[in-house]
């Protein structure tokens, strides 16, 4: 590897339903990026949109983000993967710098979906879903379903306790999503609230699942020493049909990439402060949080029980809101959930949401 790379300065657009356009908001988060990080220069650009093409009917997407912020003839790329666009984008702006080649990299990641009948996004959304499985009339939340009630099988929950552990989730989340101001939803919920929520694919209901959102991210990474500094990253893949995957309650992508990314940090679980966990569906922050390492496999959900992933637990999880409360404008996530570790490292948070001692997020 060339040289370290730090995080210069994040922005972040508030997220939730707005009149702006996906071009707007990505120039808010890249403006917001720079008066904090107050660099001289921007060396490239990496922009991350997951389908502004039918989202926003919208293409060549780099170039018009360059043009905007008045950086037209600085190199700007696009880069899409699905849910992990923001991470992924993110990922290719760290070896750009660590690279030695570009001194300053500008990266945002953003989605504009609220503006769409709700069948019509879910559709949109329903193209990273491998073909023959969404033909037979696969869905996300469909798919989330199976692996819900498979992973109760498997840990021999009752279905009862199983919805009492998911409940908990989603009632963490939007507790810590009401002190965040960048949430798309700052209500706090109650089990009443949950179980009141309309069922959207048995057993998961209206609060297990991500909102539609529109919002945008950026961060600045430079080569030149900062206060946080980005030690390990990894990056893996798993088969597209899910029928095809060696387990319905695992993410093989999640087990590889963390691993490659403890192994170029010199760290292990045991190290992680605090961790923003992908939950596009309230199960899928307990499987990922096993996967991660921090929990045995099968076992997230008794953290969950114990009170061990909220902001004063052991191992505070998704203490911006996650996905769920915070919002899945789908391009940006991964790249929001950087930015949250950042702030929490730097001390930037509010009291209450601020994560104590934290030295290492993930």
């Amino acid at each position: 590897m060339g040289t370290g790379v730090y995080v210069a300065g994040v922005g972040m657009t508030k997220f939730g339903k707005t009149s702006q356009t996906l071009p707007d908001l990505m120039v808010e988060a890249a403006s917001k990026a720079f008066s904090d990080a107050q660099v001289a220069t921007i060396d490239y650009i990496l922009i991350g949109v997951m389908n502004a093409e039918e989202f926003t009917g919208e293409s060549n997407v780099a170039a018009l983000i360059a043009d905007r912020l008045g950086l037209s003839g600085v190199p700007s790329s696009r880069v899409e993967t699905a849910s992990s666009t923001g991470s992924a984008v993110f990922e290719s702006g760290f070896y750009a710098a660590a690279s030695g080649y570009h001194r300053n990299v500008l990266i945002i990641a953003g989605e504009k979906m609220t503006h769409l009948p709700t069948a019509r996004t879910t559709k949109i959304l329903a193209g990273v879903i491998e073909r023959d499985e969404r033909n037979y009339g696969a869905s996300m939340p469909a798919l989330a379903a199976m692996i819900t009630q498979r992973y109760q099988h498997e840990t021999r929950l009752s279905v009862e306790r199983m919805q009492g552990i998911l409940a908990k989730v989603a009632i963490k989340n939007h507790y810590n999503g009401s002190l965040n101001p960048y949430a798309q939803f700052r209500k706090i919920i109650n089990e009443t609230d949950y179980f009141n929520s309309r069922w959207v694919s048995f057993p998961l209901r209206t609060f297990d699942c991500a909102p539609i959102t529109d919002g945008a991210v950026a961060v600045i990474l430079s080569a030149d020493k900062k206060l946080i500094r980005v030690s390990g990253l990894g990056h893996a893949t798993d088969t597209l049909a899910v029928r095809h995957r060696d387990s319905f309650t695992s993410f093989k992508s999640t087990r590889l990439a963390a691993l490659q990314a403890y192994n170029m940090a010199k760290v292990n679980p045991q190290d992680i402060s605090l961790a923003e966990v992908h939950d596009a569906f309230t199960p899928f922050e307990i499987i990922g949080t096993e996967d991660l390492g921090f929990f045995p496999p099968g076992e997230g959900w008794k953290a969950v029980e114990e009170g061990l992933t909220t902001i004063q637990g052991r191992l505070p999880i998704n203490p911006s809101g996650g996905l769920k409360a915070r919002g899945h404008p789908v391009g940006a996530s991964g790249l929001a959930q950087i930015a949250e570790i950042f702030w929490q490292l730097r001390g930037d948070v509010e009291a209450i949401r601020q994560v104590q001692g934290a030295r290492i997020g993930l």
